[in-house]
This record gives C-alpha cells, sequence and structure tokens, in this order.
C-alpha cells in the first residue's frame, strides 16, 4: 500500500480579469436612473428603441479593423463551430449598419432609433479605461440633410441638461472630418496608398483629450513609449506634417506664442467666436491652406448649414459651437462630427485638477450601410459614453449613489413557515418589496435584525408565538431607530424608541407599513 497521502483539492482564486469591474445596487441604480433621462430625451426628439446581439460577424464591424490572420486588436474575437470569425461589438453604430442593411425594406426611411448596451474594446486597461463600458446610441440612417446632423448637436446638449449639468459647464463641439482629411491631402496624405497612416493620425489625434499635446506629437512622430513601458509606433509623419496637424486641431495653443496675434485675431475667447468665415481665415492665414480645396470646402458649407439650424431652434455657442480640435478616432466617419465635454473641473485622489473632457460623439458615416447595400444610404448618430458620464456625475455629486432601500424583512421567530409566507405574499400583494427571512431557522432575533440592517431594510415584522395568539404583529421601525444614537436625553430617547417599534393588528399590518415607507419616503425603482 502507498504511504502518499492523497493531494488535497487546490482552492481556486477568485480574481477579476483586469479592465473589468463587478457593480452593486448602487451603481447599477444610478445607470438605471442616467438611461431612463437619456431615454427620456431621446424619445422626445421622436427615436425608438432596438436591440442588437453584442458579436456580429467580425467582417460586418468594418474595414477600420486590423487585417490579421485573428483578426483581435481591438476587439475580442473567436472562430463558431464552421470557422467563421466572431466578435464582441466595439461599439453599438457598426452592428446598427448591418441590422438597417438586413431590414432595409421593412423599415420607415429615414430611420430613427436608439439602443443602450455594453460594448467591449480589446484594449490595454488603465484608470477610467474599462475593456467593457456601456454606451447610448442614437441614430438617423436615410437622410443626407445637415439638419440631421444639427438635431444630433441639439439632443445632445438637451441630454446634458436633463442628467443636471447646466448650461456653462458642458459645450457640444462640431466640426467636420471633410475639413481634416482635405488638410491631410495638402501635406501628403491623401489617396488610398496613405489610409494606414490616417488612421495613425485620427487615432493620435483623438487622444488629444487625454495626453499633452507633445505626447499627441509623439504618436505622429515615430511613436510613443507609456510609463509601463509599452510601445506605440507612430504615423512617422516628418515634422512640417506633424506641425501642420498640430495647428489644424488646436489653433490656441500654436498661437499662444504670440499672445498679441491671438488677441487681434481670434478675440479672447476664439472658440466662441469660431465663424465659418474665421476659420477659412484661419486656414488661409495660419495654415497655408485654401478653402478651395473640394473636401475643405464641402465640410465648411455643411458646417455653415448645421449652425444655421442650430442658431434658428435657439442654440447659443454657451451650449454647441464650432471646434476644430474634433476629429474623432474612428475611421468611419464621413462628414460633420461632433463631441460633448465637461468643462468642469474636479480633484482627483491626489488633489490634482483633474478635467472631465469628452463623455460622447458622434458623426455622419454615409459609407457603413452601404457597405452591405451597394448603393448609398446616408446616416449619422450620436453615442453618450455611459460609463464615462456616470463616473464623472458621481464625483460631482450629481448622482445618488446611497444604497437603496431593502426590502422590508419578515423574520422567523418560533412560528410556522406557513404563516410567515402568508404576511410576505400579503405585502408583496401590496406592491411592498419584502422576503422572509431564509437564514438559519435557529438565528436569534438579534442575529435577523443586523441581516435587515445589512439588507439597508427600513423595517423588520416579528411575530412570536405570543403575538400570533393574540393576532398581533410587532413593526420594527429599523430607519427611526438608526437615528437613536443621536439623542442623548433619556425621556426623549424612551419615547423615540417606543415609536420605533409598534404592535398592530395582522390585518393592519399592510397599512401600518406604507405609513412608515411614507414617513421615510421610501421608493424603490
Amino acid at each position: 500500500m502507498s504511504d502518499k497521502k492523497p493531494k488535497k483539492p487546490q482552492k481556486l482564486r477568485a480574481r477579476l480579469p483586469r479592465g473589468l469591474e463587478d457593480r452593486g445596487p448602487a451603481a447599477i441604480d444610478a445607470t438605471r436612473q442616467m438611461v431612463e433621462k437619456i431615454r427620456a430625451v431621446y424619445e422626445r426628439y421622436g427615436f425608438e428603441p432596438v436591440e442588437t446581439p453584442a458579436m456580429e460577424y467580425t467582417d460586418a464591424l468594418g474595414k477600420f479593423l486590423p487585417d490579421q490572420d485573428r483578426p483581435n486588436e481591438g476587439v475580442f474575437s473567436f472562430q463558431d463551430d464552421d470557422e467563421q470569425w466572431i466578435s464582441l461589438r466595439y461599439d453599438l453604430t457598426a452592428p446598427l449598419a448591418r441590422y438597417v442593411a438586413e431590414n432595409f425594406q421593412n423599415l420607415a426611411l429615414p430611420y430613427r432609433s436608439y439602443r443602450a448596451g455594453y460594448v467591449f474594446r480589446n484594449e490595454k486597461p488603465g484608470p477610467g479605461r474599462f475593456r467593457q463600458f456601456m454606451q447610448f446610441d442614437a441614430d438617423t440612417v436615410g437622410s443626407a440633410s445637415p439638419a440631421a446632423d444639427a438635431e444630433m448637436c441639439m439632443m445632445a446638449a438637451d441630454t446634458m441638461e436633463a442628467l443636471g449639468i447646466p448650461r456653462g459647464q458642458y459645450v457640444v463641439k462640431v466640426n467636420n472630418r471633410k475639413v481634416f482629411d482635405g488638410i491631410l491631402e495638402t501635406i501628403g496624405l491623401g489617396g488610398d496608398e496613405n489610409a494606414g497612416r490616417r488612421l495613425n493620425v485620427l487615432r493620435a489625434i483623438d487622444k488629444a483629450d487625454k495626453f499633452p499635446l507633445e505626447e499627441v506629437k509623439k504618436l505622429l512622430g515615430a511613436g510613443r513609449k507609456d510609463e509601463s513601458g509599452d510601445y506605440t509606433k507612430g504615423a512617422e509623419l516628418n515634422a512640417a506634417q506633424t506641425n501642420a496637424i498640430i495647428r489644424s486641431i488646436s489653433p490656441s495653443q500654436y498661437l499662444n506664442k504670440d499672445i498679441e496675434r491671438v488677441l487681434n485675431w481670434f478675440g479672447r475667447e476664439w472658440r466662441k467666436a469660431f465663424t465659418i468665415r474665421r476659420y477659412e481665415e484661419y486656414l488661409k492665414t495660419f495654415l497655408g491652406v485654401a478653402s478651395s480645396s473640394k473636401l475643405i470646402s464641402e465640410g465648411l458649407r455643411e458646417t455653415e448649414l448645421i449652425r444655421k439650424s442650430i442658431r434658428g431652434a435657439g442654440y447659443g455657442p454657451d451650449r454647441i459651437r464650432i471646434d476644430p480640435s474634433v476629429v474623432r478616432g474612428l475611421e468611419y466617419y464621413t462628414g460633420p462630427v461632433y463631441e460633448v465635454e465637461l468643462l468642469l473641473e474636479t480633484k482627483d485622489e491626489k488633489g490634482r485638477p483633474v478635467r472631465f473632457g469628452s463623455v460622447g460623439g458622434g458623426g455622419r458615416y454615409d459609407g457603413l450601410v452601404s457597405r452591405f447595400r451597394g448603393e448609398p444610404v446616408p446616416a449619422t448618430g450620436f453615442s453618450i459614453g455611459v460609463s464615462r458620464l456616470q463616473a464623472a456625475l458621481t464625483m460631482l455629486g450629481k448622482l445618488d449613489t446611497k444604497p437603496q432601500p431593502g426590502p422590508v424583512v419578515v423574520t422567523v421567530f418560533g412560528g410556522a413557515i406557513a404563516d410567515y409566507q402568508k404576511m410576505v405574499a400579503g405585502l408583496r400583494n401590496a406592491g411592498i418589496r419584502a422576503e422572509l427571512y431564509l437564514g438559519n431557522p435557529k438565528h436569534s432575533l438579534g442575529q435577523q435584525m443586523k441581516y435587515a440592517d445589512k439588507r439597508h431594510s427600513p423595517c423588520a415584522i416579528i411575530q412570536g408565538t405570543d403575538e400570533k395568539a393574540r393576532g398581533k404583529v410587532q413593526i420594527k421601525d429599523l430607519i427611526a431607530g438608526a437615528g437613536l444614537t443621536s439623542i442623548e436625553d433619556r425621556t426623549e430617547y424612551l419615547k423615540k424608541q417606543a415609536e420605533a417599534q409598534i404592535e398592530v393588528g395582522e390585518s393592519d399590518l399592510v397599512t401600518e407599513v406604507r405609513k412608515i415607507l411614507d414617513k421615510h419616503d421610501v421608493k424603490w425603482g
């Protein structure tokens, strides 16, 4: 016989993958509140809901994904049983394009829809950067009118205010990718042969709200090494090309080298005063780019039409304004682009000032649906980064993150389980959240009360054999009871203690519980 003892089975270590987070009831409830406010604005604009799956065939997600044997750079991918590649969606726009193309004949065009859901990015996680996060999108498919783009900008402004962000603490910034693409042409980055470099430029520019401009310059040049030592290859532009791009997206940064020139030409608040005329002057005077470029001319004309629509609807530059720094990082945008930026500042855990930056954006993507249809299908859309915006609103104290009230707990204290279940059913049938204590039936009443406290229960129901014989129940007001510790006067304490636990007839249970809930303004959902 072997003397060896059997190996003790190893415990599996519970661990969460990097870049993901677990969320409790308070965070989930805060998200629900936000989503309902966003939904109300979107529906007021005439959009209706649609849902698409979290997975799509990889080729349906777009040509801008890297061409690799295993196309997993930026997305999470796997092969199904017939060896077709499937990827988790990285945004909600590409899946909508597939949905519209597949159901094109049955949709009323222009098709206006919204959807909320989690998206997934196979990226290196970091502070505030998750691999799974929620977005809330609205899109209009089938309209080429700049009025559709203007509507997205107005809806974005209305949504911010519906979420409690006052005017002056956010701005919707508008630009046109055709202007930026025209600038890229003038510096030698036009044509299909430069498509990869243009995409690297866009990705670098998209980091401008996260990195200092000097770091963005590195991404436009040879590349950049981050704090962990990871290296990101750059767009490999020369110094003249890099400077032209930096000037195009950040006029104030470039012009601040000569403050008098800035003040004389732009005015003290150049962003608010950035009209189409000044945009043209800027391109010509400071970049040496003529608006006679077809792309630039189209971009400026479309932006002016959007501006007229927005101003005609009563939205001033304090809410929506032109900003040449907006280009958006995804390749599929073909015209107007927009971003919502929070202008509020707060401090991080080390007391350093932090600006939240962009919490949403979108633009026109006239080529996505066309890939499936083989015919022009114009489209435009806007997306709110719910997870990012929620983090900002929570930090600013604009979201209630206190735990929601738990259910009324019916304790088990010497009676028959069927009788307690009847009590719970009566409360639930009256629309009151309630649960029967399902722990060890030998647990003392004190242990059950501790459980109710951990559940944030507003009150607990107690019925022992003595109360049952008399047809009575005890109701313990746990919210009032929690406040007893702050009372120093003994007489007052005894009075409040008596009020915190009352005895009522079984038939009055629902009525008396309701009184306690109303007294403390307890609501669920």
